[in-house]
């Protein structure tokens, strides 16, 4: 967290994220870039604009009503939360030109009665506690806690360019302090606040950034050289990129997605990276999977999901979001687990993963997948908790063909 108040200047541009994304629904990281992009702010400044407005989202509830305001007020009460972010965290008040006073006894009076409603202090939506308390029970309390943390920053080592003890010791030399990740063979965990995307190792592609907990999705594929690979839910490709260097680019990978946009943008990584072996495909309708029917010997089913493990770095998700969205997800995970299995051989292994935590998503849809179909058989399957490991929550299931 911040050790000094915001500039004014960054104030402003923090109220103004907020304001795009819970008036327009922009994503975050679409705010972010649109009001980045053109400023000459450095790293520093950058980052603790980007702590801030990420904390207040994390737990936007309890800060309006420590401000009493709503969240569709941003706009026009802003300065008021700022001033009420900066109170709670022991920081003095931003120097803001316009900014809304704080009624401090007011103020006192809101922080003990919200010390004492945990979903509140959690910064938790009812429809969120209500949905994670039937999926998961008495775990759901440790999860909404975890939830509403700071992620850690994550690199994942392209072993396509170096290992990662180089990696470690090139960061080292341009000032980037990080330890290996204990259980992630591939993963480093920054423990120093800097501009990762502005070192030669970035540019040189010897690492992506990659939270610790995606990166053993990739690694429970297990893809081996001379394989051919399909990871057909690719999206921008941090994924795909880990299996290239699993498969050392010998063999054929199959990146494909329903945006081209995505695919572009993996091309893009892809070439920094060197994962020379990646082919790109546009799922046009069912004809592109039939095509490639039984031709996998791995297949990659990272399925679009409600996002509920990733809150931590997604936190606008949650006050976007609606319950009634989980429904439509579960059903197009089904038809895509149904749908593109077929490009699974006989003896192959596919792994089906989520970025959620809630089993109606994760263990229910395979055990529903494998009810119906005979001719699979579940390996095992891993759920990763964000209260356990401190990762992000993922789920992934390795499920074998042994029949057509």
């Amino acid at each position: 967290m911040l050790n000094s108040p915001l500039s004014a200047s960054s104030t402003e541009l923090v109220i103004s994220v907020l304001s795009l994304v819970l008036s327009q629904g922009k994503p975050l990281d679409r705010a972010y870039s649109q009001h980045f992009s053109g400023l000459q702010l450095v790293p520093a400044e950058q980052a603790r604009i980007t702590i801030v407005a990420g904390d207040i989202l994390r737990r936007l509830n309890l800060y309006c009503y420590l401000a009493d305001i709503k969240p569709e007020e941003m706009e026009r009460f802003g300065s008021k939360l700022l001033n009420v972010w900066h109170l709670f965290h022991g920081l003095d008040l931003p120097k803001m030109q316009y900014a809304l006073p704080v009624d401090r006894e007011d103020y006192a009076s809101r922080l003990a009665i919200a010390q004492n409603q945990p979903v509140l202090w959690d910064g938790c939506p009812q429809w969120l506690d209500e949905l994670g308390q039937a999926q998961l029970g008495d775990n759901w309390v440790q999860e909404r806690a975890a939830l509403n943390q700071a992620p850690k920053r994550y690199l994942r080592v392209n072993e396509l360019k170096c290992s990662r003890e180089q990696l470690v010791e090139k960061l080292a030399g341009e000032y980037v302090l990080t330890q290996a990740v204990e259980g992630v063979s591939t993963a480093l965990e920054v423990l120093s606040d800097s501009a990762l995307f502005r070192t030669e190792s970035f540019k040189a592609g010897w690492f992506e950034q990659q939270d610790a907990g995606s990166q053993l999705v990739a690694a429970a594929l297990d893809a081996k050289p001379g394989m051919r690979v399909i990871d057909a839910c690719a999206g921008a490709g941090g994924k795909t990129l880990h299996i290239a260097a699993q498969m050392q680019g010998k063999g054929r990978l199959l990146a494909m997605d329903v945006e081209q946009w995505k695919l572009d943008k993996l091309k893009e990584r892809g070439r920094r990276a060197h994962a020379h072996n990646v082919e790109t495909r546009l799922i046009v309708g069912s004809k592109t999977i039939k095509r490639l029917k039984l031709s996998a010997d791995r297949l990659l089913l990272d399925v679009p999901c409600s996002g509920l493990g990733v809150l931590k770095r997604n936190p606008d998700a949650k006050w976007r979001d609606t319950p009634e969205r989980l429904p439509v997800l579960m059903e197009l995970q089904q038809h895509i687990l149904q749908s593109y299995s077929r490009m699974l051989k006989v003896g192959g292994i596919l792994v089906y993963a989520t970025c959620s935590i809630l089993p109606d998503e994760n263990r229910n849809q395979v055990d529903a997948f494998l009810g119906a179909n005979p001719n699979f058989r579940l390996l095992d399957d891993e759920s990763i908790s964000p209260a356990a490991s401190g990762f992000d929550g993922f789920y992934l299931a390795r499920i074998e063909r042994i029949a057509e």
